[in-house]
């Protein structure tokens, strides 16, 4: 879009509200409110803000950072519009004081910056996420609860799937939006759900991750519902994942991941990238899979890829290869989940996929059984290492990694493992109630 294209919708629409936003390294979005008489200003990037006040960002003697707007990414908030008028929002870059130097700490710019390394080598990265979420009641109060709104199951129809309105809302206001839905429907546990939108560049895919997480919370809301993302909220049922479709594509618009003579239908490309994934996977895990709680889905036995392994058709595998070939031709890395920050991680998986590319890495043979059924010793024999089992281990494993170093970037590096440190630390000294429950009335 053109600044002018906007400024002829921000006046048909009646748009009297401007929301810049933008994302801290933890994937949190932000956005600064502006009225009518600041939008010009705003689309011009003179509007500025405190970094100082966003984790993660900077000291308080180098606040002063600037919001550039990305105009692709402006869009009508079709739940805003209130007595005639509207609102709209726009996702910007932030910038330092002097308004011509990107700051490393936004992972937008990150992201960016390794977009533009991957295609020095001839590549551009296509991405599609699967969000998976859960509804959940709210108190009186408006607290959440951990009760779900129904109790059906993978793929039900009403009336057993009460989220079919909420669902419906939401994807109309996603639609209005310009995003293109694909499918929606109710997944295994009780009270979750996922709506899949189509793929699209890993910019503009992390964009949308951030506007759809944002949506599905917003318009549950109005239902009366808490929408949450966090990968376990529920013991003894199955988490939420983001499983994560991503190909490489060359510079003439083919798939680099198709060949339709080789095995399976995969270039070498495709193999050297499944390798580089495989091999850094644990020490991305702690960017994928960033909460203490991330390690309570991604156990045996609820569907969750706990082993370091890929296959054409076993989702117990950490990589899947699903069945559409040639544009289509794609890997599923099924170990994400939706409270991760998509900027990072797609940088993450991108560089670790390139890796393989660039050394030529050999993908390990395929495991086509169900890994959750193999014994410690036949996976030891075939070479199938496990993710970390909590946030402390993938920490450490990220801090080893001089991959994760060079695609975060020093800045992002040293701030994300300092707060992940503190996470670690809060949750490791706490007294959980399952402590309570199991030791108080026998000690």
């Amino acid at each position: 879009m053109t600044r002018d294209e906007i400024m002829k919708i921000i006046k048909e629409q009646n748009v009297h509200f401007f929301r810049l936003q933008f994302v801290d390294i933890f994937g949190f979005m932000k956005n600064v409110a502006l009225p009518l008489s600041q939008i010009e200003k705003a689309l011009d990037g003179q509007m500025m803000f405190d970094g100082s006040s966003i984790d993660g960002f900077v000291r308080i003697n180098e606040s002063d950072m600037y919001l550039k707007p990305d105009y692709d990414t402006f869009t009508v908030l079709p739940w805003r519009t209130k007595e005639g008028t509207s609102a709209a929002r726009i996702i910007c870059d932030v910038y330092r004081s002097d308004g011509t130097t990107p700051f490393e700490g936004c992972p937008r710019n990150n992201l960016k910056r390794v977009l533009a390394e991957a295609r020095e080598l001839g590549y551009t990265m296509k991405v599609g996420t699967e969000c998976e979420f859960f509804f959940f009641e709210k108190t009186e109060k408006k607290y959440p609860t951990t009760k779900t709104h129904d109790v059906a199951g993978y793929f039900s129809v009403d009336p057993e799937d009460c989220g079919i309105d909420a669902r419906r809302e939401i994807i109309l206001t996603l639609e209005a939006m310009g995003f293109e839905i694909e499918a929606s429907h109710h997944e295994v546990a009780e009270g979750q759900h996922e709506i899949n939108f189509k793929y699209a560049d890993a910019l503009t895919c992390a964009d949308n991750t951030v506007t759809f997480k944002w949506v599905v919370r917003s318009i549950a809301a109005k239902y009366g519902l808490h929408a949450t993302f966090m990968p376990k909220p529920v013991f003894g049922i199955n988490g939420s994942g983001m499983h994560t479709n991503q190909s490489l594509f060359n510079l003439d618009g083919t798939n680099a991941f198709y060949d339709a003579n080789g095995p399976l239908q995969l270039s070498e490309i495709a193999y050297h990238y499944i390798a580089g994934i495989l091999k850094n996977a644990r020490g991305f895990a702690a960017v994928t899979n960033p909460l203490v709680n991330s390690y309570k889905r991604l156990v045996a036995g609820y569907e969750a890829p706990v082993y370091v392994a890929w296959s054409a058709s076993n989702r117990s595998a950490l990589i899947r290869i699903p069945a559409s070939r040639g544009l289509g031709t794609r890997t599923e890395v099924r170990c994400p989940d939706p409270t991760c920050n998509p900027y990072l991680a797609l940088a993450m998986m991108l560089n670790s996929g390139l890796e393989g590319v660039k050394n030529k890495l050999q993908a390990p043979p395929a495991v086509n059984q169900d890994i959750f059924a193999m014994t410690a010793g036949e996976k030891e024999a075939a070479g199938i290492p496990s993710m970390p089992a909590n946030l402390k281990e993938a920490i450490d494993e990220l801090k080893t990694s001089t991959l994760a170093r060079l695609t975060l970037g020093e800045h992002i590096f040293n701030k994300y493992i300092e707060a992940k440190e503190k996470e670690w630390d809060s949750y490791r000294i706490a007294v959980t109630d399952w402590e309570k429950d199991n030791y108080l009335s026998i000690y």
